[in-house]
Formats: structure tokens, sequence, C-alpha cells
């Protein structure tokens, strides 16, 4: 028997390789409407899994919507030219995981409109049995919000059962205020021993060794 009834995955930074893409994103859009931004890439980086408009909250409400338009703009444009790779073997355990029928799903704070660019490209549609987007609940990660409504839309309510793998902070406190196990993908781009500290119930160093996780038959 499986150690989980759900399984549900972060996008950017942990299924596909879209963290440079996104800060290369952010930069533009600084470049397109203000001419340029100082601030660092460390900087940028913190705000990855928190909704876009957080990242701009700084600026008056004008500035950080017109900051929000240039980067949509630019990155759906750039995701159109199918510029976001896939981590190597996440077909590999998605396709295990689903032949297991244990079922799968997304939870992620983009908007659905710029996901599901490359989720199509990518052909990764028919892995997941649900997909919450940043547009699915009033509160987004860190809170749990979106984990329990991606549970609840499969008829889940004992979010013990459910497994959120992500790469980066908001991740991991999402799970925790749901109520769900988290486990820490090994190719982050975040500070790694900064997540370690945090307490994840697991660190998946390699692709494979997540369907182990959740059939119970390691660590």
């Amino acid at each position: 028997m499986s150690k989980y009834d759900l399984v549900l995955y972060d996008l950017d930074g942990t299924l596909w390789d879209s963290v440079p893409l996104i800060v290369e994103s952010l930069r533009k859009s600084y470049d397109i409407v203000l001419g340029g931004t100082d601030r660092a890439d460390s900087d940028l980086m913190s705000y990855i899994g928190k909704p876009l408009g957080e990242v701009f909250a700084m600026h008056d409400d004008e500035t950080k919507e017109r900051l929000i338009e240039a980067y949509l703009d630019y990155n759906c444009a750039r995701l159109e030219e199918n510029a976001v790779p896939l981590f190597p073997e996440v077909c590999d355990f998605l396709a295990k995981i689903k032949a297991s029928g244990v079922r799968q799903g997304i939870v992620t704070s983009k908007r659905e409109s710029s996901a599901m660019i490359t989720i199509d490209l990518l052909e990764l549609g028919g892995y997941f049995d649900t997909m919450v987007f940043r547009e699915a609940t009033e509160r987004a990660k860190p809170h749990g919000d979106p984990l329990i409504e991606a549970a609840r839309r499969l008829g889940i309510t004992d979010m013990t059962r459910v497994l959120y793998v992500g790469d980066a902070e908001p991740d991991l406190l999402s799970a925790r205020d749901a109520g769900a196990d988290f486990a820490l993908v090994g190719w982050t781009r975040m500070d790694k021993e900064a997540l370690k500290c945090l307490g994840p119930h697991y660190i998946i160093e390699v692709p494979s060794s997540l369907p182990c996780i959740i059939e119970g038959t390691e660590l």
C-alpha cells in the first residue's frame, strides 16, 4: 500500500528548470518599465514560489501593475519558444507514480495562462489529476490553502496522506501549514543548506528515489 494518496508538485525549479528564465524576465520587466534595477539576483530569487505581485510589492500600485504586465508579456513570449527544459528523469518518475495508481497534481503560484504554455509544450498534462494555479485560492503559498484545495478537488481530507514536492521555502511552509509532508528536491537552485535547516521530511537527491519514498520503501 502506498504511503500517500496524492503527490503534488511545484513547477518552477521542481519539475522544470525555469529559475534562470524567471530572473531574466524580472530584469527585462524592470528594463522596460523603469530602465533597469539594482536589485540583486539573490533578492529576485528569494521570491521564487510566491505570487508575482509580491516581487514588485515595494512599488506603487501603478508601477507594480506595469511591471507585472511587462513580465508576463516577455515571459510568455519566451515560454512559447519552449525556453524551459524539464529536469532529467522527471517524466520517468511521473510515469512510474501514475502507473502505481497514486494520484498526482500541480500546485503553483504561476498563473494558469503562463503555466499551461509549458505544460502543453512538454505534454505533461496527462500525468496530473488536478492542477491548482494562482487564481484558484485567495491566499497563495506560503499558506496551505492551495494544497488543501488540490486535495479537496480529489475528495481527500486527510492531509497527512499528501506529499508536496518543491524546491523553495514557500513550498515547505505551504506544506507545513496544510498538514502535508514535504520533499525537497536536491536539484534546487535555492540555498539548499538553509532549506535543510527548515526540516523537510525528505530530500530527493536523485529523481528515481521519489517513487520509493511514496511506496514507503526508502528512508
